[in-house]
């Protein structure tokens, strides 16, 4: 039997022991993302479109099973083989509620979170459960599931209570699981105000400890997990582990250069992470990174050096590792399992589900849709004089937020990854079509490890260090 971690100045204990949680995140499991699972859009788009092509029916019994597969024993007997002690479990809110039915808990959204964080205790493994998409859209991002570019959270305390209701229901379930290490309440925030954020976290750590004193909350920084800089306004709360999301430019398309591990990139990497934590120093808190990890490219991608990309990459992910290593800093990458672009796990090339939908998602990459880790050489011709029309007719269009994307990321965005994609949308749905449920029952089983391929030097530079520190 396990005990509740806790808060002890710098350091999560167990026992009164510190304890360094290392481990993924399930990403595209019970928060389905376009460029994890292959689909355009948002996934709620898909979800309704395929609901429209295959009748409620079949739509939910696909659902269902993919939910299943994604992350089964053997998925979890992996995963404990990498010396992983925990687990992130991003959730979309729309499992547990519906739009149209606010407020009112739906007991079938927890059968397959119920399901993995059980089997993650048999192997030793703590989740953390992560709050990923929040009504109306807690950022920008495609992966707070709006489907639009303005994040209405912040502008509607309705939103804002009903996100609460539903973390306090969460908190009541697992009150006495000490094999949940806690919750993360709300990824990658992004309020212009700053402010509101900030009050949100004190109103919902107040809900969730009426019901649960135990469990730590993972708070993410501001504006994607990266800016701490008006936490200082407020006191710390307590027993709660901060939390940053820390990717490198060397790990995506078009970086500044090879990443070459020279002192200067290696500056460069220790100068974000410092920046990021440090209010967890002005506090004497512990560091989470909830986020980080390189995109990886392969042969379709028309590349010719693609494995000497890759193995840069892989050198920028041990970079960032020994970073967190020396600071003694709890991490978990994104991401555990994917289509092929980032993930310790892999779907097979020649698993029903990637022969259906691989030349559709090949074209999307081609007409960069989606917005992560988007290489655009393919249309950038086309949309570089559209940014440049819009800086020179509106110039205060630099200073719009988030100051962190680039002009060509707001614009792409909206025609891109929100227009372009819904009417790619359309067309995808279509390979459902006339599918029966044993059709649909062996593209979800596409998804089970066994057809899966493993990212074996990116595994293997994880459980070096996993298993360093729990030898120590």
């Amino acid at each position: 039997m396990s005990s509740f971690l806790q808060v002890r100045g710098n350091e999560i204990v167990r026992d009164g022991k510190p304890i360094i949680l290392k481990g993924a995140s399930l990403g595209g499991w019970m928060c389905m993302e376009n460029f994890i699972n292959g689909f355009p859009g948002h996934e709620h788009q898909f979800r309704a479109s395929m609901k429209s092509v295959l009748g409620e029916k079949k739509a939910d019994f696909f659902f269902d099973k993919f939910l299943e597969y994604w992350f089964t024993e053997e998925d979890a007997k992996l995963y404990a083989s990498f010396g992983f002690n925990s687990i992130r479990l991003p959730v979309g809110y729309r499992h547990f509620e519906d739009d149209m039915n606010p407020r009112v808990i739906k007991e079938s959204g927890y059968k397959h979170l119920d399901r993995v964080i059980d089997l993650c205790a048999k192997y030793g493994i703590y989740s953390i459960i992560d709050l990923h998409t929040a009504p109306g859209g807690q950022s920008q991002g495609w992966h707070c599931d709006s489907g639009i570019s303005h994040a209405t959270f912040w502008d509607h305390k309705d939103f804002q209570d009903r996100a609460i209701n539903l973390l306090a229901n969460m908190a009541e379930r697992y009150k006495d699981n000490t094999w949940v290490a806690g919750y993360n309440p709300l990824n990658e925030p992004a309020d212009e105000h700053h402010t509101r954020l900030l009050d949100w976290y004190v109103q919902v750590e107040k809900a969730m400890r009426a019901v649960d004193p135990h469990h730590i909350l993972f708070l993410d920084g501001n504006t994607y997990g990266a800016d701490f800089r008006r936490f200082s306004e407020v006191k710390p709360l307590p027993n709660c582990v901060y939390a940053a999301h820390d990717y490198s430019a060397y790990g995506f398309p078009n970086p500044p250069e090879m990443f070459k591990g020279t002192a200067e990139q290696k500056a460069y990497h220790e100068k974000n992470y410092a920046r990021k934590s440090e209010y967890m120093r002005e506090i004497n808190g512990p560091v989470w990174v909830g986020e980080f990890g390189p995109v990886y490219v392969s042969p379709e991608d028309g590349y010719s050096n693609w494995e000497e990309m890759n193995d840069a990459r892989y050198d920028v992910a041990k970079d960032q590792i020994d970073i967190y290593a020396r600071d003694k800093a709890s991490w978990a990458i994104w991401l555990y399992k994917d289509v092929g672009f980032q993930g310790l796990v892999n779907i097979g090339k020649d698993t029903p589900w990637m022969k259906l939908i691989g030349p559709a998602n090949e074209r999307k990459k081609r007409l960069a849709a989606d917005q992560w880790g988007v290489d655009d050489k393919e249309v950038r011709h086309l949309f570089d004089p559209i940014v440049k029309w819009v800086q020179e007719t509106v110039p205060g269009f630099k200073s719009r937020y988030p100051p962190t994307w680039s002009a060509t990321r707001h614009v792409s965005k909206v025609i891109r990854e929100q227009l372009l994609s819904e009417e790619l949308l359309k067309e995808f749905v279509l390979l459902f079509e006339g599918k029966s449920e044993a059709e649909l029952d062996e593209l979800a089983k596409s998804f089970l490890l066994n057809n899966c391929v493993q990212r074996d030097r990116l595994c293997k530079i994880l459980a070096d260090d996993a298993k360093a520190t729990f030898s120590d």
